[in-house]
């Protein structure tokens, strides 16, 4: 495999309800207004693989097997395939090599970079574009590249392992994250915290931090004013600078700062948690989600075959095996994000996709960042 590096993108009862059709809703959204930033096969889906499914990476620490499809059960992939990543080699090499070292007859290579940059690039190159798939961290770049009549509608039996919500006709998630409080299990309980998103800065009583440079964080920001409007953001920013809430450079190190005892809750990507309970299972720190608001977004990584792709069948089985067994068992064991294939469960202690509740949002509009910098700034806050 040939690899081309750039730098790396990337208490209370929740109540039960159907998640709503935000991934599958993206809408309109140009190429230049993408600013986002970076931190199955055939029709027996039900079936399941058993002990055969083979294991990508650290041992499953008395996890059953995955069910889903196996690759083994797949098509072979056969030929020359270039796959454009958005998602960062340190999260997602392990797997892309462990397909590429299935198949002596698959030549693959693989640029790794942002994904608006990569989404940037393939418009840039046009017809000429080498590009066979582009592997998303969110759903507005593949909403942007689509909508730019770069991509090309998958299979139905590639595209149809993953429920409505979570694809299109042009693209498929592969791997989910959901808005959540991490907070300090030896100072709160989770019946302590506000289910709504709006209500802490003025309303939690504990010290707060978050990663206001951090994509993922600006794309919470840009959902709230989406939401909520930008009054009500503004003032939920200012109350945030006002209280003197801790910063930080990234996610995991905020929620690292929870389990250290120097903050007591936070906003961040759920799976952050999941990381430092990885590193320490003892550590003092659980998460709680709010209810229908900019803190309970759910967004999706996904995948699309390029316009340009030479053996489009070749690129469709690509992104098929990104949704095999394996692929999604090594996405909730090795980045502990939510698996999409229903017969893949998470790691750690969460809720279903199905209990999460969900705002209803275009994800697409999430990747338009500057207007909620500009927000921020006025606001007070340093970025």
């Amino acid at each position: 495999m040939t690899t081309h590096d750039s730098t790396p993108g990337d208490g209370h009862d929740v109540r039960r309800r159907k998640f709503l059709a935000a991934a599958g809703a993206v809408g309109a959204a140009g190429i230049a207004g993408c600013n986002g930033t970076g931190d199955e096969d055939g029709e027996d889906d039900g079936d399941g693989a058993g002990d055969a499914v083979g294991q990508i990476g650290s041992g499953r620490a008395g996890r059953d097997a995955p069910g889903g499809t196996s690759m083994s059960e797949m098509p072979a992939l056969e030929g020359e395939l270039t796959v454009y990543s958005g998602r960062g080699e340190f999260l997602v090499g392990e797997l892309v090599g462990y397909i590429d070292d299935l198949y002596d007859d698959l030549d693959l290579t693989v640029r790794y970079g942002g994904s608006t940059d990569l989404v940037n690039q393939i418009a840039n190159e046009g017809e000429g574009s080498p590009a066979d798939v582009f592997y998303s961290v969110n759903a507005g770049s593949l909403g942007a590249l689509a909508d730019a009549g770069r991509t090309q509608a998958l299979p139905d039996d590639v595209a149809g392992k993953v429920r409505e919500e979570f694809r299109t006709e042009q693209w498929v998630g592969t791997s989910g994250r959901a808005r959540t409080i991490p907070y300090n299990t030896n100072e709160y309980s989770e019946s302590d915290l506000p289910d709504d998103i709006m209500a802490y800065p003025e309303e939690f009583d504990g010290d707060l931090g978050w990663a206001p440079s951090y994509g993922s964080a600006q794309a919470f920001i840009t959902a709230m004013r989406i939401l909520e409007g930008e009054e009500a953001t503004r003032e939920w920013l200012e109350a945030m600078v006002e209280r003197g809430a801790a910063t930080y450079p990234d996610e995991f190190r905020t929620c690292q700062e929870i389990a250290d005892g120097e903050i007591d809750a936070a906003f961040t990507n759920h799976y952050y948690i999941q990381r430092v309970l990885d590193g320490n299972p003892e550590a003092p720190i659980a998460t709680t989600f709010t209810e229908g608001d900019a803190g309970a977004v759910f967004n999706v990584a996904g995948a699309a075959v390029v316009d340009t792709a030479s053996d489009a069948d070749l690129a469709s089985n690509f992104v098929r095996h990104l949704l095999s067994a394996e692929a999604q068992d090594y996405f909730a064991r090795s980045t502990f994000e939510y698996p999409l294939i229903p017969e893949v469960e998470p790691i750690g202690d969460l809720p279903s996709i199905d209990e999460l509740d969900v705002p209803d949002i275009d994800l697409s509009q999430l990747s338009n960042l500057e207007p909620t910098i500009d927000l921020m700034r006025d606001a007070g806050v340093q970025i």
